[in-house]
């Protein structure tokens, strides 16, 4: 492994240790205790504009330092990897569109604060089979990228990482927000992987 390597996987950890962070109830509601309520508003399109700006020069590194190939994957297999690439993009889409574009991005709670409309645990679609459909269509997506690299290797391995933590913090603000529907509907359905059921009988704490 190169020092490239461990230079990429430090920036990836440090990137999600940063956003692991601005996602947790606490430091959401001191935001909101210092900033005043109407915060909240703006608190999710400002949290994917931090993601995006510090993740852009991440996504950078791989391609300015030096770097050796670790394999390609040989034809006919690519096209096979390839269009489970395509249909992870599809899956990724039709997620964002069943719990609603506009809320993911944080556009709806900042432009349209008179919607009251309460939120709604989304468990029918791709939510039936698994509990985050768009990070298995995301991991899907990076581990096959058919010419893998060591500097590649850092950041899918640092992502990766990276969605387990943020699942982590997402199911714990979805027990406090749903309580024991959200809690059945993780006992019932898989985290990742299709048909792979859960033995978690416990809420995370």
């Amino acid at each position: 492994m190169t020092l490239s390597f461990w230079l990429i996987l430090l920036a990836v950890l440090a990137y999600g240790l940063l956003h692991s962070l601005l996602a947790s109830i606490r430091i959401k509601a001191q935001t909101q205790h210092r900033l005043g309520p109407t915060s909240e508003r703006w608190y999710r399109l400002a949290y994917n504009l931090i993601a995006i700006g510090t993740l852009l020069p991440i996504l950078v590194l791989p391609l300015i330092l030096e770097d050796e190939e670790i394999y390609i994957i040989p034809f006919p297999w690519v096209i096979l990897t390839i269009a489970i690439q395509l249909l992870a993009v599809v899956a990724l889409f039709i997620g964002l569109r069943q719990t609603g574009i506009t809320s993911f991005l944080g556009l709806r709670q900042a432009f349209l604060p008179e919607d009251t409309t309460p939120p709604r645990l989304v468990t029918d679609g791709l939510y039936r089979y698994v509990r985050h459909p768009l990070y298995t269509a995301g991991l899907l997506f990076i581990w096959l990228i058919p010419i893998m690299t060591w500097n590649l290797l850092a950041l899918i391995i640092g992502l990766t990482a990276y969605i387990f933590v943020g699942i982590y913090f997402e199911e714990r603000k979805l027990l406090q927000e749903f309580g024991s529907s959200y809690a059945k509907y993780r006992q019932s359905t898989p985290m990742l992987v299709p048909g792979l059921k859960s033995n978690r009988s416990h809420p995370i704490t």
